[in-house]
């Protein structure tokens, strides 16, 4: 009876506690599995109540919210979308999907390389016609500049996943005007790695997020993608400008995460970001 009550306490505790967390317009739109989550191993450090939530918030904000410029005018992107694509105005097109990425920390800081980014990870691989990107942020923005999608953007589906509900609805739109088979959904990669195989996955500037939920989630997430192509990024700095070492630190830790899964590892850097292509096949 005490540990059925137990139980039903903490359950009350916790729905205490991702109610708060979500009255919180910047996490209003946070998937509820990955609040509670982070909620339930918080409630287990803190008996407070009142402090489980704030530690809650902080660990989001490592994992999410620092990476984003505010609310993001999702709608206006959309009409300007629609009217460049009945326009044929593929320049105009490029252009909003750019100012949409310099919303997001991440894509912003790939801004200025979009064409050698793509090209010099792409192009030699063989036909891609599956992609998944995992916690993708606003990268599903980029397809433009990606060599499949300008060979052919119908002949590739493309799955897209993200712990922002209202994230996910927009980049389903905008899969639509961009004419690309596919679906954004919200998805939480370390309770649930998509249950799909494709030939390429993106996993860019991922695994430190994961770091702050689960010491080995960067592992079993690369482990569980069935993808023959894997990208894997890190930063080569930080929000803030400083990366004195900090590719170097990532890339010790990426090598020893990946040492006896047998895979080939190609490595690519770019200005602020590191990259790995993993074939497993």
């Amino acid at each position: 009876m005490v540990s059925e009550w137990q139980s039903n306490k903490s359950s009350e505790r916790l729905s205490q506690l991702v109610e708060a967390v979500r009255a919180s317009r910047k996490y209003r739109s946070l998937y509820t599995g990955t609040i509670a989550a982070v909620g339930a191993r918080e409630l287990a450090r803190h008996v407070d109540l009142e402090e489980a939530i704030k530690a809650t918030k902080r660990r989001l904000h490592q994992i999410a919210g620092m990476y984003l410029a505010g609310p993001a005018p999702y709608e206006r992107w959309l009409a300007e979308l629609r009217q460049a694509r009945a326009s044929g105005d593929e320049e105009g097109l490029r252009t909003i999907c750019r100012r949409a990425m310099a919303w997001h920390a991440s894509t912003r800081e790939r801004l200025t390389m979009l064409t050698t980014f793509y090209d010099r990870l792409l192009a030699d691989l063989p036909s891609v016609r599956r992609v998944l990107d995992v916690a993708c942020g606003f990268h599903p923005l980029a397809l433009p500049w990606m060599p499949f999608f300008q060979a052919s953007r119908s002949a590739c589906f493309y799955y897209a996943c993200d712990i922002y509900e209202d994230l996910a609805t927009f980049l389903q739109a905008v899969l639509e005007i961009l004419g690309v088979p596919g679906e954004a959904a919200v998805c939480d990669i370390v309770q649930a790695p998509p249950d799909l195989t494709v030939d390429l996955a993106f996993v860019l500037k991922v695994l430190p997020c994961l770091e702050h939920i689960e010491p080995e989630a960067g592992r079993h997430l690369l482990q569980a993608i069935r993808a023959r192509y894997l990208l894997v990024s890190f930063p080569g700095q930080s929000l803030g400008g400083g990366k004195r070492g900090m590719a170097a630190y990532y890339e010790a830790r990426f090598r020893a995460l990946v040492a006896d899964c047998g895979w080939r590892l190609e490595r690519f850097s770019f200005p602020g970001e590191l990259v790995f292509r993993i074939e497993k096949e």
